[in-house]
């Protein structure tokens, strides 16, 4: 999945490199935990109609968009770093190439409509167009084609190259997302803008005209509203402090990946200067791109809201039946 090249003494001793047995063993964990975790909060989403909020449908477009990835391609890419080679042909690999690009679109373009739908939610709570689950469905569906949309380059130009090395019998095959460097640097500068800074530039601007409302607002709200209201407003706070946590985890995950991408193509003595820490710092990306994946339905686990559901569904620490308003009566052990 990488297009940094190889050589003869690199294949001859990948057996002994640490990746060779870490990797497979850290992604078999991300699987878990992200098909757990992603399929049980798309579940809770189906099951339990309290639960289809206007956030909350936002937050079942994460989860999808998640779930695809990480039943797409970590069972392929599981080897990446165990077989030089790439065994799956060229085909899986634009599959593979496609999905990642989709699944980013989709969870960088949903927390930015989460945010916004956050900031009208409690700026402006009379807008009626922003609150309603029409207009949620209308947007996370947007979303679904805009990111479909923006992956199929991803398909098209990624493409694996056999070579051939002296020492090894069998062909080697390398996966290039980019047919030229000089084409890569003009996406992944792209892909930086569009599904990095811009959003992030976006999400900050809204939060701190949130975070101005709150701040004003506080100390007169409850002379303004009643307790009814206020609670409203309470459970929104929450929602929006959720999202931001989903963002900055988005932030942390795909920071690394984003400037190793960068160094890389923007570095024209990169063969050189590629070094123990470069190698390294590539892992980490490459793990943390894929956490994301798996790492918000363990920040969901302690909310409130879906905990007892979890607890349901998972540890079965907690005992109870549906009633007709598709709520949980739960009683812990």
């Amino acid at each position: 999945m990488n297009d940094t090249g190889t050589s003869t003494e690199f294949v001859e001793t990948f057996w002994m490199r640490f990746q060779t047995y870490m990797v497979p063993v850290v992604f078999v964990l991300i699987f878990t935990l992200g098909f757990v975790g992603n399929g049980t909060v798309i579940l809770i989403f189906l099951r339990h109609r309290n639960m289809r909020s206007i956030p909350n449908i936002y937050i079942f477009s994460l989860a999808l968009g998640d779930l695809l990835a990480i039943i797409s391609c970590i069972p392929f890419i599981l080897i990446v770093y165990t077989f030089d080679s790439w065994p799956w042909g060229e085909f899986i690999y634009k599959i593979c190439e496609t999905i990642k690009d989709l699944s980013i679109g989709v969870s960088v373009f949903t927390l930015t409509a989460l945010s916004v739908e956050r900031y009208y939610a409690i700026v402006h709570p009379m807008n009626q167009k922003m609150s309603t689950k029409r207009f949620a469905i209308r947007m996370a569906l947007a979303i679904w084609v805009i990111s479909i949309a923006l992956a199929i380059p991803a398909g098209v130009f990624s493409k694996c190259e056999q070579i051939f090395i002296p020492t090894v019998e069998d062909p080697f095959y390398i996966c290039l997302p980019f047919p030229s460097r000089k084409h890569g640097r003009f996406v992944i500068t792209l892909q930086f803008l569009i599904y990095y800074l811009i959003p992030i530039i976006m999400i900050g601007f809204y939060y701190s005209l949130m975070a101005r409302h709150l701040v004003l607002s506080t100390g007169r709200f409850p002379q303004q509203h009643g307790q009814g209201q206020s609670t409203q407003m309470l459970t929104r706070k929450k929602v929006a402090v959720m999202a931001l946590a989903f963002v900055i985890i988005f932030i942390i995950c795909f920071f690394p990946m984003r400037m190793f991408m960068l160094w890389f193509y923007y570095n024209p003595d990169w063969a050189d200067d590629y070094n123990v820490f470069w190698h390294f710092f590539r892992i980490i990306g490459f793990y943390m791109g894929y956490f994301n994946s798996c790492v918000n339905p363990i920040a969901l686990y302690f909310t409130k809201s879906y905990r007892k559901y979890f607890n349901y569904y998972l540890l079965r620490c907690s005992y109870g039946t549906l009633d007709k308003s598709d709520l949980i009566q739960t009683r812990h052990c």
